[in-house]
């Protein structure tokens, strides 16, 4: 069992799929928003080692994206790298694994799917028959809520 760094995503690739937006577009590092502390310019990527530094002083950095993605989902290194698809077991890579949706995605899922279950919740409590179209709306925000709860659990 061993760490293979050349397995590790392409770096732009990844921060990207982590739902990081680059505002400058020249040069290798990048300025994007700090997930870590909600700075929306805070944050500098260097696109071709993968390294990052928060600029705004939350202490956030690291020297690729192995580091940030242990960082964002509170991994260790072993289970950082098996996610990133970059930790070998008997001579065979483990399975990359599609990285989930960003969190931010999910938050705003998550927010509009329970406020509609809160609004009919109430809706019921007030006498409110829920007409067929209402019950299959319902239905779905429960699925979808279950599903991002999957992912991020």
């Amino acid at each position: 069992m061993s760490f293979d760094r050349n397995a590790l995503p392409d770096t732009e690739g990844y921060y990207e799929s982590q739902g990081l937006q680059f505002q400058q577009r020249r040069g290798k590092w990048r300025t994007t928003a700090c997930v870590f502390h909600g700075g929306s310019d805070s944050m500098r990527v260097n696109l071709q080692t993968g390294a990052f530094v928060c600029m705004a002083g939350c202490g956030a950095h690291g020297g690729d994206v192995l580091a940030y993605h242990m960082a964002l989902h509170g991994l260790n290194f072993t289970a950082a790298a098996k996610d990133l698809g970059a930790w070998v077991e008997d001579g065979k890579p483990a399975p990359a694994r599609p990285n989930p949706f960003p969190a931010r995605d999910a938050l705003a899922v998550l927010s509009a799917e329970s406020n509609l279950v809160a609004v009919t919740a109430a809706n019921v409590a007030h006498g409110v028959a829920l007409s067929q179209m209402d019950l299959s709306r319902l239905l779905q925000a429960a699925d979808r809520i279950h599903k991002v709860t999957e992912v991020f659990a």
